[in-house]
């Protein structure tokens, strides 16, 4: 099994075998949640500013925010 880098909260191994370490140490997800809300909206804003992030769906952006539901700006529960 694979360790998140360190200071990182999880890891995730791609298909070709690549360690993809992402999200903040101890930090507790609430999808759902204005603070969640807020999160996408933050995070959103990065997909835009960073185009090559928001198309890969192994970088730690998409990563988290699957982690924490969003869909678009807001978080919402599935």
């Amino acid at each position: 099994m694979a360790k998140p880098a360190k200071g990182k909260a999880k890891v995730k191994v791609t298909s070709t075998g690549k360690k993809v370490s992402y999200g903040a140490k101890g930090a507790s997800v609430r999808p759902n949640t204005p603070k969640g809300n807020a999160y996408c909206a933050r995070s959103y804003a990065q997909m835009k500013e960073f185009p090559k992030a928001a198309k890969d769906p192994n970088s730690p952006l998409r990563l988290s925010r699957k982690r924490w539901q969003c869909s678009g700006k807001k978080s919402v529960k599935k």
